[in-house]
This record gives structure tokens, C-alpha cells and sequence, in this order.
């Protein structure tokens, strides 16, 4: 089943061309992971894709619903996840409280002003079950700031997970880690679930041969390669434009 199609997508600021006629789509499962060198329209991409920018043209479907204009906030409870790559968290809070904000966030509950958060036991086993599957349950009472740049990013990726999301999309989300928390992580997005679909932005290529089922070049805001793993690292164009003349990373 098609959970994402993007049709002749352009987004332009003035005469620029930021991302320009983009289209593709992505199944259930699929893991679909966009290269590009900076200035791409990478980003910029995201963006539309997830509700915060509008495109000039073009169109967007989810499950077979056009998107397009419909907000960020209301495509998270269609299911839509994001993580950012500058984290976006609370760090005065600690990281269970952080998890129970984005738990509570998609359920009815939000509007409730005057009964405690922690008093909701399926908010609080939720938040507890997702911190656990992120090997951060012994963190939950370390405020954010505390706890290594490693565990943040984790965290921001469970926080994306609160609303059980049929896809996912994560921005450069190995950005600052060392090579042990980029493999662990390759690890924990590769069993995220059959049914869970996956748009990532990276440059890490561990981390991009790791997950990937198919991958998209983005070039001066056009798709200019698309393949599976193999045949991205055998094409002389992708060599040229982002891997210097390397042909395996």
C-alpha cells in the first residue's frame, strides 16, 4: 500500500527554485532516504512534506488523502512523525516529562487543564514503554540538559514515535553522533516495524546503506538519481555530484 505520494512538487522563494517538480512515493514499510549535497532542498522538502511550509505547486497525498493544505499539527494526528536535526526538546524538563507532553499531545487528554498528567495511567505507560524501547528508562528523572547529546537525539526520535506514526521522517538524525551511537541507532530505526514507513535525510552512509530500501538524489532541488542501495553506489552520476568520486562509503 502507497502511504506517501508526492506529485510535481515545486516550492520557490522569489526566482529561486528551492525544490523544483519533486515526485515520488513510498510504500508501507519502505525505508526512503534523501541524498543531496547542501543547498539540495532537502529541507526545504521536509518542510512541505510535513505541513510547515506550503508548496507553489504540486501535491501531496497520505493514505490516499490530499494533504497539501492541510497543517503540520493535524498531520501528526493523521500520522505523520518528525524529528528535527537540531534537537527540539525541553531541556529544563526532565525526559520523562518530555515524553509524557508528546504522549499527551495526540490524545483527547490535551485539553484537560485540571487533571495531572501523571494521574492518566495510559499516558504514563505509553510514555514509560516508548522510553524503554529507547533504552531510556533508567534516564527518566535526568533533566534534559544533563543526559549526552547520544540520548537526546534517541529521545527525539521516541518523541516522534508518541503518536504511533505510519510514517516517519527523520531529519539528519545521526548528526553529532559518534560511531557507535550512529551504528546503534542504524539498528533501532531498522526494526522500527513492517508497518511503520520511513523518509529519512542523512549524510551519514553507514547509517544511509543501513537502512535504506530505496534511495532519492536531490540536486539543485530536482530528483536527479533514484535506486536501491546497489545501484546508488554504482551510479557515476551520484559519485560526481555527492561522493566525490568515491564509489562506496
Amino acid at each position: 500500500m502507497e502511504v506517501m505520494k508526492v506529485q510535481g512538487v515545486t516550492k520557490t522563494y522569489g526566482g529561486v527554485h528551492a525544490v523544483s517538480n519533486v515526485s515520488f512515493g513510498v510504500e508501507t514499510g519502505e525505508h526512503l532516504v534523501i541524498l543531496g549535497p547542501n543547498g539540495a532542498g532537502k529541507t526545504t522538502l521536509f518542510n512541505v512534506l510535513t505541513g510547515q511550509v506550503r508548496p507553489t505547486s504540486g501535491h501531496i497525498f497520505f493514505l490516499g488523502e490530499d494533504i497539501t493544505n492541510v497543517p503540520a499539527h493535524r498531520r501528526i494526528h493523521l500520522g505523520i512523525g518528525r524529528s528535527f536535526q537540531i534537537t527540539s526538546l525541553f531541556n529544563g524538563l526532565k525526559v520523562m516529562d518530555n515524553m509524557l507532553l508528546a504522549v499527551q499531545g495526540t490524545r483527547p487528554e490535551r485539553f484537560e487543564i485540571v487533571r495531572p498528567l501523571k494521574s492518566n495511567k495510559e499516558v504514563m505507560n505509553k510514555a514509560g514503554e516508548l522510553l524503554d524501547s529507547f533504552d531510556l528508562w533508567d534516564l527518566k528523572n535526568e533533566p534534559v540538559s544533563c543526559i549526552s547529546y547520544g540520548a537526546q537525539r534517541k529521545l527525539e526520535i521516541a518523541l516522534s514515535m508518541a503518536s504511533s506514526p505510519r510514517l516517519l521522517l527523520l531529519d539528519e538524525p545521526s548528526s553529532g553522533l559518534t560511531a557507535a551511537e550512529s551504528a546503534e541507532l542504524c539498528a533501532r530505526i531498522s526494526n522500527l516495524g513492517k508497518d511503520i514507513s520511513l523518509i529519512c535525510i542523512a549524510h551519514d552512509m553507514d547509517l544511509v546503506f543501513g537502512i535504506a530500501t530505496r534511495i532519492l538524489l536531490l540536486h539543485y532541488g530536482e530528483v536527479i538519481v533514484e535506486g536501491t542501495p546497489e545501484e546508488i553506489k554504482g551510479s557515476p552520476v551520484v559519485r560526481e555530484i555527492y561522493m566525490g568520486g568515491q564509489a562506496t562509503c
